[in-house]
C-alpha cells in the first residue's frame, strides 16, 4: 500500500507564500527562539507534504490550515520540553559545589594516626580522653589519676610534638607535605 503525498511543488510554492508569515508567528510563539521557529516550521510543511487532503479542501488560502498545525506543534513542543528535565548548562555545572572529597580527610585520619603512635602512651592517653572523648582536664586527671596540672603539661606537649609531626596541618593548609614527620 502506497501513501499518498503532496506534490513537492505545492509544498514549495506553500513555503513560499506563506513561510515568512509562519515563521513570524511562531517565533512569537517561541518566545524568540528561532532555532525551534525553523524547525516548527519545517515540521508543519512535512505535515502539508503528509495530508494532501488539505490541498483539495474548499479552503481560500492555505494559511488558516498552516497556522493551526504549526500552532499544535508549538504547544505539543512545549508540552514535551516541560514533561523532560530541565538542561543544565555548563556554566552552571561549573558554579557548583564540588562534591566532598573523602580522600583528603583519610589521608589526614592516617598521618595523624601515626604522629600519635610517636607519642609516649602517657601523652596519647592524655589526647585519648580530652579530644576523643571530649572529657575535661579535671575528668581526665580524676580517670587517669594524675595531677591536672599534669594534665595540662602532657597535653600541651603532646599538642606540640604533633604539631612538629604534622606541620602543614598546622599552618591552615590541607596538603601533605613530604613524609609527614621532622626530628623532635
Amino acid at each position: 500500500m502506497t501513501t499518498r503525498t503532496t506534490d513537492e511543488r505545492a509544498v514549495a510554492a506553500l513555503l513560499r507564500e506563506h513561510g515568512p508569515a509562519l515563521f513570524t508567528f511562531l517565533l512569537c510563539l517561541t518566545f524568540g527562539d528561532r532555532q525551534r521557529a525553523e524547525d516548527l516550521v519545517q515540521e508543519t510543511l512535512v505535515r502539508a507534504w503528509q495530508h494532501p487532503e488539505a490541498f483539495e479542501a474548499p479552503y481560500a488560502s492555505m494559511r488558516p490550515w498552516l497556522f493551526t498545525v504549526a500552532r499544535r506543534l508549538a504547544i505539543d513542543a512545549h508540552r514535551a520540553r516541560l514533561a523532560r528535565p530541565a538542561e543544565v548548562s555548563e556554566l552552571v555545572l561549573d558554579g557548583a559545589p564540588a562534591p566532598h572529597d573523602t580522600a583528603d580527610s583519610a589521608v589526614r585520619s592516617l598521618d595523624v594516626r601515626a604522629a600519635l603512635r610517636t607519642l609516649s602512651p602517657e601523652h596519647r592517653a592524655v589526647l585519648g580522653h580530652i579530644y576523643f572523648r571530649g572529657l575535661s582536664v579535671g575528668e581526665t586527671a580524676e580517670v587517669l589519676g594524675i595531677p591536672a596540672g599534669t594534665v595540662k603539661s602532657r597535653s600541651y606537649y603532646a599538642l606540640r610534638q604533633l604539631g612538629l609531626m604534622l606541620p602543614a596541618y598546622g599552618s591552615g593548609s590541607s596538603s601533605r607535605t613530604g613524609s609527614g614527620s621532622a626530628a623532635a
